[in-house]
Formats: structure tokens, C-alpha cells, sequence
């Protein structure tokens, strides 16, 4: 092994491709196990990314990563649940979190300082870091993924590291999924969003003053987001074809929808507008497959559903958790490599369908929230054990018990008495 410009040799345990919270979450806790982790990220921390608001779901990691009490001292604004203007009759309606169990909060939080946050835990606990890196290409040998070639920002050099699993955690970028796997876009979910940042903003009252504002419209929706003080991040999203067809840009069309809203206009109306606008378009999607020979995917490189829920970071870092102890037995074990991270892929894919076809169905607007309750029921709680509207808040949480197949998920009986050791494993 020959040291390279940054002080360590190029062969690690496990290369982690992007640093966001699904990279740096993974990263951390393969470090914490004592493993020789290398992040790669093509940006230098802290960097913008949109997604402020997050689900309960998302402290579970965060409390494995001992990061719980970091954000309370960062002054992230605690989030108890939503308000939402959705439905046949558009009437407003609340949930509370504290519905669904055990975990009765998440935060609403600038994801720059989310993110930083946790990728300096994985520093802490051993990950090596390094920033303005963009991964080129994987190495292959004998059919197998064996390492990253990367360049870094402003320099001409190409360098190689070499690690005995390579994770795939570069969001929508998907730097491996793009070159091992086609993507499938799913069609009820070809939206487009438009958003931008608003201050001196007026808050929703009472126990509704740090909720989350899901607004309808006729042909969309909005979010509206406390981020801290007086800060709102606002978003509208709308099928593709319908911002087409409207004629306009997506800004005038932004403009013109929010004078159709209730609530959020109320909530605007003494606001000025702080940032510029931002866009994107058609991202709901899947991998056909999230593993391959020697790499794995987690995060947005493996799926990402419509923004509805806030489910990003969440399923993320839950992900990520599982993946790293999985990761873990097979590093330990490397003949199980093949069915652990199969049996990865299929829960992966059961919890994201949970979340897709829960988004799909809320989005007919014809219903009642009853509805929409046992929607959730039917199918996290088929045997009705519990009332529909504490499945329903379950589900949003990111904490049903379906789900429960990919962050319970267990390898043990793959692992045969008389398996090599550690050491024994990577002679």
C-alpha cells in the first residue's frame, strides 16, 4: 500500500461515495465498529441542500450516532407534527406525532448544517473525509468492485483507492447505480417542484406553531416550513405536464398559485422573499437493483420518493443503519456477502414501496382524511390492530411496523459455526 498526498494508504475497509446523511450516517457507524472507512464527496461541507423538514424515523440513527443532544444544542426547532389544508372539503386538519408512539418530535432544520453535522461525527469516529472529490469510475477486477478512481477539484492527478466494499451513497447523482443499474421512474410521480426562502414570516397558532403547512391546490401543493425565527422554506409542487401547460415560467407559476392558498398566504403576508428560486423535476424513482459484486447502494442513489412526507433524510439514515451492520457481518464473513445484501435490496425496496404507493394514494384530493387513515392502515396494520389514525401517523413518521423488516434486519443464520475470523477473512 503506498501513501498518497492526504497521509493515508489507498486501502480502506469500505469506500463511501458521497457524504450526505445517508454516506456520513453509514460511514460513522462502520467507523464506530472499527473499521477503515474512506467518504468521498465531490462538495466542501457545509453546502446547501433542500429537505429541511424531518420525520421522527430520523432520530433513531441520529441517537445511535450520539447526535440527539447536538441538535438541541444547535437550536434545530423541534416539529410535532403537521397541518394540512388536503382533502375533499379542504377543511384544515392536524396530526401529532405523539400519536404514533414512541418517538413523539423530529426537527425542522437547515440541512447545510444537518449534514455538516453529521459527517463530522463520522470524522470523530474514525471515517477518513475528504472533500472536493469527484469519483470517476470504479476499478474492477475479475468482475468485482474493488475500489474508485477520483480527481479533485483543481487538480489534474487521478487517484486510486482500493476497499473491500464500495457504497454508493452520492444521492441522485448515483454514481455506481447509474453504471450497474437502470432506473425506473415512477409515473404518478413525475412532478416538478419550485421553492425559495421567505422571512419575517407569521406562524401557524397554538399547538400548530411548529407543524409543517401542507396546503393543496387545485392542480398542486405546498410546503411551508418554520425553519428558525421568522424563516419559511416554501416549495410548490405540480405534475410535470401541468407547469408545461400552464404556459408559464415555474416562478410566475409559483406567484400565482400561492394567491389560491388559505393558510399560507395568511402566514405570507407580512413576509419578504430572501432567496432566489430553485427547481427540480421528475425524481421519483427506484434502482431495478441496489447491490451488486463488491457495492451497494443507500440514500437517494437507491430511490427517492415525492417530497410529500419529508421521508428523505429519514429513510436515508435508516437505511444506512441497517446497511452498516450488514455491512459489518460481511466484512466479518464474506461468504454471506451475496444473500445479506439481497436480503438488503428486498427490505430496502418493501419500505420504500410502503412510502411510494402511501404517496400515491393521498394524492387523489377527492377524499376524506378518513380515508387517507386507512389507507395507512390497509397497509402497515392489516389486522387493525390499532386505530387507523394512529397507523396513519406511524406510516408518516417513518416508524410502521411493516417497516420494521429493514431496520430489524438480521443475517445471523448465514453465518455457519467455524467461519473465519476478521483477520483470518482479509489474509
Amino acid at each position: 500500500m503506498s501513501s498518497n498526498l492526504f497521509g493515508f494508504t489507498g486501502d480502506f475497509d469500505v469506500i463511501v461515495i458521497g457524504g450526505g446523511p445517508a454516506g456520513a450516517t453509514t460511514a460513522a457507524l462502520l467507523s464506530k465498529r472499527g473499521h477503515r472507512v474512506l467518504v468521498l464527496d465531490r462538495e466542501r461541507f457545509p453546502r446547501y441542500h433542500v429537505g429541511e423538514s424531518l420525520i421522527p424515523g430520523v432520530m433513531v440513527p441520529m441517537e445511535e450516532l450520539g447526535l440527539k443532544e447536538r441538535m438541541e444544542a444547535k437550536g434545530f426547532e423541534r416539529k410535532y407534527g403537521g397541518t394540512l389544508v388536503w382533502g375533499n372539503n379542504e377543511i384544515p386538519w392536524n396530526f401529532s406525532f405523539s400519536t404514533g408512539g414512541r418517538i413523539p418530535y423530529a426537527f425542522h432544520t437547515r440541512r447545510a448544517d444537518l449534514d455538516a453535522l453529521i459527517l463530522d461525527r463520522a470524522r470523530e469516529l474514525g471515517a477518513f473525509v475528504v472533500e472536493d472529490a469527484t469519483v470517476k469510475d470504479t476499478i474492477e477486477e475479475d468482475g468485482r468492485v474493488v475500489g474508485v478512481r477520483y480527481a479533485l477539484r483543481g487538480m489534474n492527478a487521478t487517484h486510486e483507492a482500493r476497499a473491500r466494499m464500495v457504497v454508493d451513497a452520492s444521492g441522485q447523482a448515483r454514481v455506481i447505480g447509474r453504471k450497474y443499474s437502470e432506473v425506473h421512474w415512477h409515473e404518478q410521480l413525475r412532478n416538478v417542484a419550485v421553492w425559495t426562502y421567505f422571512d419575517n414570516c407569521h406562524r401557524l397558532p397554538g399547538d400548530e406553531w411548529s407543524n409543517i403547512l401542507i396546503e393543496g391546490t387545485q392542480d398542486g401543493w405546498f410546503w411551508g416550513i418554520p425553519i428558525d425565527k421568522g424563516v419559511f422554506s416554501v416549495g410548490y409542487v405540480t405534475r410535470s405536464e401541468m407547469a408545461s401547460a400552464s404556459g408559464k415560467s415555474l416562478e410566475d407559476l409559483f406567484d400565482s398559485e400561492i394567491a389560491s392558498t388559505t393558510k399560507l398566504k395568511e402566514l405570507l403576508k407580512d413576509a419578504t422573499q430572501a432567496a432566489g428560486y430553485r427547481s427540480a423535476r421528475d425524481w421519483s424513482y427506484a434502482n431495478e437493483r441496489f447491490h451488486g459484486n463488491g457495492w451497494v447502494l443507500v440514500g437517494d442513489a437507491a430511490a427517492f420518493v415525492d417530497p410529500l412526507f419529508s421521508t428523505g433524510v429519514a429513510l436515508a439514515t435508516l437505511a444506512a443503519s441497517t446497511l452498516s451492520k450488514v455491512i459489518d457481518q460481511i466484512l466479518e464473513h464474506p461468504h454471506i456477502e451475496e444473500e445479506a445484501l439481497a436480503r438488503y435490496s428486498r427490505s430496502y425496496q418493501e419500505f420504500f414501496n410502503d412510502i411510494r404507493e402511501f404517496v400515491e394514494g393521498f394524492y387523489d384530493r377527492s377524499k376524506t382524511k378518513g380515508f387517507y387513515f386507512n389507507l395507512a392502515q390497509d397497509m402497515v396494520d392489516p389486522e387493525k390492530k390499532n386505530d387507523a389514525e394512529v397507523d396513519f401517523v406511524k406510516l408518516v413518521s417513518g416508524l410502521s411496523g411493516r417497516q420494521g423488516g429493514l431496520f430489524e434486519l438480521n443475517v445471523d443464520d448465514l453465518i455457519k459455526e467455524g467461519d473465519a475470523t476478521p483477520a483470518a477473512a482479509g489474509e
